[in-house]
């Protein structure tokens, strides 16, 4: 088979582009891996800024136009917009199936308008992507809450805390969903 300069050209072009990015893959993976392991320290002076990096990871799609519906999503959430905020992050999550943070960020705005089992399937798409993604946790545990299923709260609650425990609100959850579970609240 004779293959033209010109076509192992554009292979070769574009096998070199595909590859140019897995350094910057790699970088970002250990990026996130040291800002999880950094949340775990009990000393961490500022959990917050971790948690902010890890959300800064997380809302990376890879496309600036997937991004710029993220971005459209959750400024339309800001302003109180939640329908308009389903229809931009229903595009996202459309056209960026594989994208966790697309489905957390409808479940969130599902979660606005009281649609809580449109919210719990988003998030369960979200976690089946990103198993680790503590606010998609967190923000099960508050739908289960809501819910009267304090069992099911806890459960989430402390698997956010697992990875993240001193992420605002967790750990005052946590002790009060303790207690109602075993039955001391009463």
């Amino acid at each position: 088979m004779i293959v033209s300069r010109t076509v192992l050209n554009i292979f070769v072009t574009a096998f070199l582009a595909v590859f140019a990015f897995v350094p910057h893959i790699v970088a970002q993976e250990a990026d996130i891996e040291q800002y999880y392991a950094e949340l775990l320290q009990p000393d961490l002076q500022d959990p917050q800024a971790v948690e902010h990096k890890i959300w800064a990871e997380w809302s990376k799609s890879g496309s600036a136009s997937m991004d710029l519906l993220l971005s459209r999503g959750r400024k339309a959430m800001e302003d109180g917009e939640f329908a308009k905020a389903v229809d931009h992050l229903t595009a996202l999550t459309d056209h960026a199936p594989d994208f966790a943070e697309g489905w957390n960020a409808r479940a969130t705005a599902f979660f606005n308008m009281d649609e809580y089992g449109l919210s719990i399937a988003d998030i369960q798409r979200s976690l089946a992507l990103n198993p680790r993604h503590f606010g998609a946790m967190q923000g099960l545990g508050r739908i289960l809450e809501e819910l009267g299923d304090d069992a099911g709260a806890l459960a989430a609650y402390e698997a956010a805390a697992a990875i993240h425990p001193q992420r605002e609100g967790l750990k005052e959850a946590i002790e009060r969903l303790e207690r109602t579970v075993s039955g001391q609240d009463i």
